[in-house]
C-alpha cells in the first residue's frame, strides 16, 4: 500500500502544472461586495466554481473586506488575495457544513474550514491579504470540531504563498494526505490552546520555508494519525523541509512531533531557523499504544531563545490515549531513531535537552549533538539510549553536569564545559 500511495504520489507530481490556465476572474464581477457586512460566500464559490470549470487560472480578491462562510477551491485553481484584502469568516455555524475530517488523529466528524480543497490538484492560494478565522464562539468548538481556517485534503501540487492568518483556539492550517506542498512567505498569528499554525498530517514532499509564526500552541505539528488504524493505513509524514523561518508558541512548542504519529515520521530536515518555545523549541512526544516511528529529523544553523528547554523528548505519557491503541509489550511504543542536530546556538534557554522519560522497552537509537553553543541554566539529561554521539558542545552558565545519563551508550558522554 505505502509503494503505491507514493508511486501515485511522484506521477502525480510529474504531471504538467494545469494550474496555469487562462481564465483570470474577479470575484466582483460574480456579485461580491467586499463591505463586510454582506456575505460574499455566494460570489466567491461561484467564481471559483467557474474558475475549475474553465480548466484552471486565477480568482483574483481585490482590496476589500469579504465576510465569507466555508468555500471551496476546485482543480487547478489559485485564490489571489490583493494586499488591502481581508476575508473574515462568518460567525454563522450554518455556513460551515459538517463532514468527516481527521481531527486530534481519528477520523471524525467536524465543520468544514473556512476554505477547503479536497482530492484535488495543482491548487493555490496566494497573495499578501490576510485571512481572518470565525469568532471564539465556533473556534472553541470542539464535539464536533470547529472550522479551522485552511484545510486540503487528498492534494497533490498545493501552494500556500504570502498571505496571513490571525486565529483563535483552532488551527489556522491544516494538510492532510497531501504529496507535493510548498508553503512560503506566510505570516501565521494565533492565541490559546489548540492554536497551531501549521499542521502536517501523514503529508509527503513538504516544503515550509521563509514563514514568520507566532502562534498559541504549536507553531508547526507533524502528526500521521494515532492507534492501530493509523498504524495500518501506513501513511506517514516525509520528506519534509522546514527552513528559513521564524517559529515562536506562547503555550508549547515552536515544532512538535507527534503525539499523533503512528503512521511514522522520517526524513525531516529544519535548516536556518529561529525557534522559541513556551515549554519546547522542539518537542518529540509519544505515549504507549502509537506504535509508529520517527526517524531521520535533523536540525542544523538553528538558534533557540528563551526557551525552557532547546530539545524535549517525552515516549511515555504525552497525548491522549488511542481508541484503538496499538498492542504488545514493545509494539506499543514508538521506535526513535537518527536524531541529529548540529550548529545550534541557545540563548537563555532553561534546559538544553531533557529527554529521560523514553521507554527502557523501546530505548531511542542515535541521538548526535555537535556545535552547540550558548547560554543554558542546565544541561543535558538522558535515559534508556543508545548510539549516542556527542561533540562540540560548548555551552555555558548551567548549574550541575554537563551530561547525565541512565542506561545510556554512545561517545562522548564523558564531555565536560566551562560554566
Amino acid at each position: 500500500m505505502k509503494r503505491f500511495v507514493i508511486l501515485v504520489c511522484i506521477l502525480q507530481m510529474a504531471a504538467p502544472l494545469l494550474a496555469a490556465g487562462k481564465a483570470s476572474l474577479d470575484v466582483r464581477d460574480f456579485g461580491a461586495t467586499g463591505n463586510g457586512v454582506v456575505k460574499d460566500t455566494v460570489a466567491f464559490q461561484k467564481a471559483l466554481d467557474a474558475c475549475a470549470s474553465a480548466g484552471g487560472g486565477t480568482v483574483t480578491v481585490p482590496d476589500g473586506i469579504y465576510l465569507i462562510g466555508s468555500l471551496v477551491i476546485g482543480p487547478n485553481t489559485t485564490l489571489d488575495l490583493a494586499g488591502r484584502a481581508s476575508l473574515l469568516g462568518s460567525s454563522d455555524l450554518a455556513d460551515y457544513p459538517l463532514m468527516n475530517i481527521r481531527w486530534e488523529g481519528e477520523f471524525r466528524e467536524g465543520h468544514r474550514a473556512l476554505i477547503v480543497a479536497t482530492n484535488v490538484a495543482n491548487v493555490a492560494i496566494t497573495g499578501s491579504g490576510t485571512i481572518f478565522g470565525p469568532p471564539i464562539s465556533l473556534s472553541h468548538l470542539r464535539n464536533p470540531r470547529g472550522p479551522v481556517l485552511v484545510e486540503l485534503t487528498d492534494c497533490t501540487n498545493a501552494t500556500l504563498d504570502g498571505f496571513t492568518t490571525q486565529y483563535q483556539q483552532l488551527w489556522s492550517i491544516h494538510v492532510l494526505f497531501c504529496c507535493g506542498l510548498n508553503i512560503r512567505n506566510l505570516t501565521i498569528r494565533t492565541v490559546n490552546g489548540n492554536g497551531d499554525g501549521i499542521d502536517l498530517d501523514s503529508c509527503a514532499g513538504v516544503t515550509i520555508d521563509h514563514c514568520d509564526i507566532n502562534t498559541g500552541d504549536d507553531a508547526i505539528s507533524l502528526k500521521s494519525g494515532r492507534g492501530l488504524a493509523a498504524q495500518k493505513l501506513g501513511r506517514p509524514t516525509e520528506d519534509v523541509v522546514i527552513r528559513d523561518c521564524r517559529l515562536q508558541s506562547s503555550i508549547f512548542a515552536a515544532i512538535g512531533f507527534g503525539t499523533e504519529m503512528s503512521g511514522g515520521i522520517r526524513n525531516i530536515k529544519i535548516q536556518n531557523c529561529v525557534l522559541s518555545g513556551r515549554q519546547n523549541a522542539i518537542f518529540i512526544k509519544s505515549r504507549d499504544g502509537r506504535g509508529g516511528y520517527m526517524e531521520n529529523i535533523s536540525g542544523e544553523n538553528l538558534t533557540v531563545l528563551k526557551s525552557p528547554t532547546f530539545i524535549g523528548i517525552d515516549l511515555l505519557k504525552k497525548g491522549i490515549q488511542a481508541s484503538d491503541p496499538v498492542p504488545g509489550a514493545v509494539e506499543k511504543w514508538a521506535r526513535v531513531r537518527d536524531l541529529a542536530f548540529t550548529n545550534i546556538h541557545v540563548q537563555d534557554v532553561g534546559e538544553l535537552v531533557a529527554a529521560t522519560n523514553i521507554p527502557k522497552e523501546q530505548p531511542l537509537d542515535g541521538f548526535k549533538l555537535a556545535d552547540i553553543s550558548g547560554t543554558c541554566a542546565r544541561a543535558i539529561s538522558l535515559a534508556n539510549m543508545t548510539n549516542v554521539d556527542f561533540s562540540r558542545i560548548t555551552v555555558t552558565g548551567f548549574s550541575g553536569p554537563l551530561i547525565s545519563t541512565e542506561n545510556v551508550k554512545g561517545t562522548g558522554l564523558k564531555l565536560s564545559a566551562s560554566k
